[in-house]
């Protein structure tokens, strides 16, 4: 028993701190409001662990964004060789750009955090309004730095200034005029396309490129072990961000706003699984969905359970192969890739959160800025999926790109556990209607291939699964590791917390 429980302990144990720092941080949040009397100099005090964890992850975005997708574009390039590969790289992009304009669309609609009161402030602090025109020329014009490296730690924005023309002494007149100025914030766009170039540079240089290919990939596995150091320190830091960000609230309507946020998640991520994907599956396919969808029942209820895409890929393959019937050749190669880079719920939870920060904190984002907004989190949820605890990081990338507040970042771990089941089984299922419809779309390669051997063996599929579901599922959760029975109450008391956050946001409203 104790061999079993120590390797779940080790995997889990990150899970379950986490999950007891930010409770602890929330009680004692809570008390030391109502009973304490801390100055303002106290409360900054205070909340200092909280700030050092904020800075060790701005640390590392910047190596993170360069190693990961400088490494993911250049393997990527090899790997997919092919219609087949442009095909699934195609899907992937596609689908999640739909999932972040989804959720930008349903928290823009639903505004969840918008305050009571509405005055709004100019995020980019101009002092004149800037055209949608003005904004799509920024947007450009930081997706091409002209200083790379200034684009580390700078990023532009046209800001719009009035001048008083004295024509003669009875004459004047005004007149606006664009001027460039710089916000001090990482131009995460502008260094997100240098990589993807020079990804994609990479790797059409053959044999030449691959010495510089190795030295991102150490640069990316280095990046991730010092992210693995940070995550030791990370339950301190979640409890006094937490417990700060508690006492610093003045308008405890807060909560109920982020119970209306899960909602707005929750819902662009039901609209996603069960209109946008099976729509594009029987425009290609032309067949049922939701038959596909329930092949894929089994693999989705370990996502549920399990919280993670790479270990739920052997289920994965074999519903998909098994259940759905689809080539082996096309599994084998999509949903290991897909279970690193498609992350379509992941690119809808940033957007919406990153959107919510800015209503709960009373900014304006405009035309270009929302734009900014769907880029980055395509991006971020694409470059930093390997990531432990990626989520965290991944909004810091995105809200780093239009200068929003990161500390607030913390108000979301409440619920993000919750929220974080739910979009890896929508990962899950859009990997497996992408590796559907390749198959319909690639109908002549494959009978090309039709000698090919496959890369991947059975025998862990042979060992681990069977032929019922249910079965399966006690068996993986159950008789495999004892522990495994709580990770499985969590889903369960997700779906409670979703109900009471309902019932309360009603109690609000009425």
């Amino acid at each position: 028993m104790e061999q079993r429980l120590k390797p779940c302990v080790k995997r889990h144990g990150l899970l379950f701190t986490t999950m007891l720092s930010a409770l602890l941080g929330v009680g004692v949040g809570v008390l030391v409001r109502e009973y304490g009397s801390l100055s303002r100099l106290d409360r900054y005090y205070f909340s200092f662990p909280g700030e050092i964890l904020m800075q060790m992850l701005k640390m590392v975005v910047l190596p993170l964004v360069f190693s990961s997708i400088i490494t993911g574009v250049a393997a990527l390039q090899s790997e997919a060789s092919g219609r087949i590969g442009l095909r699934a790289v195609l899907y992937y992009l596609s689908t999640t750009i739909m999932a972040t304009i989804l959720g930008v669309v349903l928290v823009v609609t639903i505004k969840p955090g918008e305050p009571s009161h509405s005055t709004n402030v100019d995020l980019a602090g101009t002092s004149g309004k800037v055209s949608t025109v003005d904004a799509m020329l920024d947007l450009i014009r930081n997706m091409f730095p002209d200083n790379l490296v200034q684009a580390c730690f700078q990023q532009v924005n046209m800001t719009v200034k009035l001048y008083h023309l004295i024509i003669s002494c009875l004459v004047s007149m005004k007149d606006y005029k664009l001027v460039a100025s710089y916000s001090d914030s990482i131009n995460v766009l502008g260094i997100i396309v240098f990589s993807i170039l020079f990804g994609l540079s990479i790797a059409k240089t053959g044999k030449q490129g691959r010495l510089l290919l190795e030295l991102f990939k150490a640069l990316n596995e280095a990046t991730m072990k010092i992210v693995q150091i940070m995550m030791f320190y990370m339950p301190v830091g979640i409890l006094f961000l937490i417990a700060s960000k508690i006492i610093e609230v003045e308008d405890w309507n807060i909560f109920r706003k982020l119970g209306l946020y899960m909602l707005t998640v929750l819902v662009g991520l039901v609209i996603h699984s069960m209109v946008v994907l099976p729509l594009l599956y029987v425009l290609v396919v032309r067949r049922n969905p939701y038959k596909f969808a329930w092949g894929m029942a089994h693999a989705l209820l370990t996502a549920l359970m399990i919280s993670s895409s790479s270990a739920t890929l052997p289920v994965t393959l074999h519903c998909a192969e098994h259940n759905n019937r689809i080539d082996k050749r096309i599994t084998r190669f999509m949903l290991p890739i897909g279970a690193t880079i498609n992350m379509d719920g992941a690119a809808l939870y940033e957007a919406v959160a990153a959107v919510f920060i800015a209503q709960i904190n009373n900014y304006a984002l405009d035309f270009g800025q929302i734009t900014t907004i769907c880029i980055t989190a395509t991006a971020a949820s694409t470059g930093a999926a390997g990531v432990p605890n990626a989520g965290m990081v991944s909004m810091i990338i995105v809200l780093s790109a239009v200068g929003l507040p990161i500390n607030d970042v913390t108000l979301l771990l409440i619920v993000d556990w919750v929220l974080d089941r739910c979009r890896t089984a929508v990962n899950i299922l859009g990997d497996a209607f992408g590796a559907g419809i390749v198959e319909k779309l690639s109908q002549k390669e494959l009978e090309m291939t039709a000698g090919i051997k496959f890369f991947f063996t059975e025998e862990p599929l042979k060992n681990h699964v069977s032929n019922s579901i249910w079965i399966d599922m006690v068996y993986a959760l159950v008789l495999t590791n004892p522990v495994r029975i709580v990770m499985s109450l969590n889903f369960f008391i997700s779906i409670f917390l979703i109900v009471i956050s309902l019932y309360i946001y009603q109690l609000c409203v009425l």
